[in-house]
């Protein structure tokens, strides 16, 4: 193991929490106004500084990105991101790949991080504990009640980071997808390739690479009928699917 990829390692990591001791003050006054209600103000400043961590962290690991298909999100109104899962990577990347950063549907475990959690807060993420199911509808209800006051929202509906082979998608849990149904806003699938190889890949060594984030057309779900609701997951889990695989031909 090169002592090189050690040493970045921890300058990522340095960069990731210092950045966020120098903002400590900023974090208060967005947690104030959000407190007071004051959303403008709480969006201002998460739409400034959480895309700029977020490039400094993709700069400390050495990571290229490259982002395809922007003109796929909708220009207006609230819509529902849905991406493939395979490392911890991928949240960055969503944040810093899209519009601008969305609240995400995130697990449990990352509300104990301090001051990462509190970053979560005024991003609008809702936690979600995996083995608990009323925890579980709760979160989902939270989650609806994001995208049904006119904000976009992120999701992951594998539910955990899929460790199959490079280029697979694992099964997307329906559960998820009532976010965009319930409120019927556009589902717009995520395909993203290259991100396990950063990290996962090299027992948790950050070694630099390039990430393709692919944005795929949206689907609507206003207006869809019970079976096409049913049929949803599965469609947008073969679109990211014939995304990666078309990506990974490419690369070939």
């Amino acid at each position: 193991m090169s002592i090189l990829y050690v040493l970045r390692t921890i300058v990522m990591y340095v960069y990731m929490f210092g950045y966020m001791l120098l903002l400590y003050g900023t974090l208060r006054r967005g947690e104030k106004a959000l407190d007071a209600g004051d959303r403008e103000t709480v969006r201002r400043i998460v739409d400034t500084y959480v895309p700029r961590w977020c490039r400094g962290l993709l700069k400390a690991a050495g990571v290229q990105l490259i982002v395809e298909g922007r003109e796929h999100i909708p220009p207006s109104g609230a819509a529902v991101f849905v991406g493939n899962h395979r490392s911890y990577f991928d949240i960055p990347l969503m944040l810093v790949g899209l519009d601008k950063p969305h609240g995400i549907l995130a697990k449990e475990e990352l509300a104990h991080i301090p001051l990462l959690s509190r970053w979560m807060r005024l991003l609008g993420c809702v936690y979600v504990q995996r083995d608990d199911v009323r925890g579980s509808l709760q979160a989902l209800k939270d989650a609806s009640a994001v995208v049904g006051r006119g904000e976009s929202f992120t999701i992951f509906p594998e539910g955990t980071r899929y460790k199959g082979e490079e280029g697979g998608v694992g099964e997307f849990k329906a559960g998820a997808f009532r976010i965009a149904i319930k409120s019927g806003a556009p589902v717009v699938p995520v395909a993203i390739s290259g991100a396990r190889a950063l990290y996962e890949s090299h027992n948790y060594i950050v070694h630099p690479g390039t990430v393709r984030v692919t944005i795929l057309p949206a689907i609507q779900t206003a207006g869809m009928s019970r079976e096409e609701q049913r049929q949803l997951p599965e469609a947008v889990r073969q679109n990211i699917q014939a995304a990666l695989t078309r990506l990974d031909h490419t690369v070939l």
